[in-house]
C-alpha cells in the first residue's frame, strides 16, 4: 500500500516539477518579449524626437542661411556665410539620425564592441550578485532600524 502511495506521489511530484518548469519558461519568454517591446518603443520615441527636432532645426537653418547669404551679398563680405558650414554639419547629422542609416551604423559598432572589446563593458566590482544585494539591503535595513531608535 505504501509503495503504491509513494509511486503516485512521485508521479505527482514529477508532474508538478514539469508544470513549474513550463511556467517559469513561459514567464521568462513573456518578460523577454515585454522588455523587447519596451526597447522598441523607446527607440521609436528617439527616432520620432529626431524627426521633430529636424523640422525645427531645418527651419532655423533655412532662415539663418538665407539671412546670412543676403547679408553677405549686401555687405560684400563672404565671411558672413561662415556659420553655415558648422550648421550644415548639424543638419546633416540630424537628417541621418531621423531618416538615414545612423542607427544601423551605431548598432553595427555596438555589435563590434560586444564581440571584440567585451572587457570595456564590465561593471565596476563585477556583476551584482544575490549576496552583494542582500548585504547592501541588510546594511540599509540595519541603518534604518538604528536611525528609528
Amino acid at each position: 500500500m505504501g509503495f503504491l502511495l509513494s509511486k503516485s506521489m512521485d508521479a505527482n511530484f514529477k508532474k508538478q516539477q514539469e508544470f513549474m518548469l513550463h511556467n517559469s519558461r513561459l514567464q521568462m519568454e513573456r518578460q523577454i518579449l515585454m522588455q523587447n517591446q519596451m526597447r522598441e518603443r523607446q527607440m521609436a520615441m528617439q527616432i520620432a524626437w529626431s524627426r521633430e527636432f529636424l523640422v525645427y532645426f531645418g527651419s532655423f537653418f533655412t532662415v539663418t542661411s538665407l539671412g546670412l547669404t543676403v547679408g553677405a551679398i549686401k555687405r560684400r563680405k563672404p565671411a558672413l556665410m561662415a556659420p553655415i558650414v558648422p550648421l550644415s554639419f548639424v543638419l546633416a547629422y540630424q537628417m541621418d539620425s531621423a531618416y538615414g542609416t545612423l542607427i544601423y551604423r551605431i548598432r553595427g559598432e555596438a555589435e563590434s564592441i560586444m564581440a571584440s572589446e567585451h572587457s570595456r563593458l564590465d561593471l565596476p566590482n563585477g556583476s551584482p550578485t544575490f549576496e552583494s544585494i542582500e548585504k547592501a539591503r541588510r546594511a540599509k535595513s540595519s541603518l534604518a532600524s538604528f536611525l528609528e531608535k
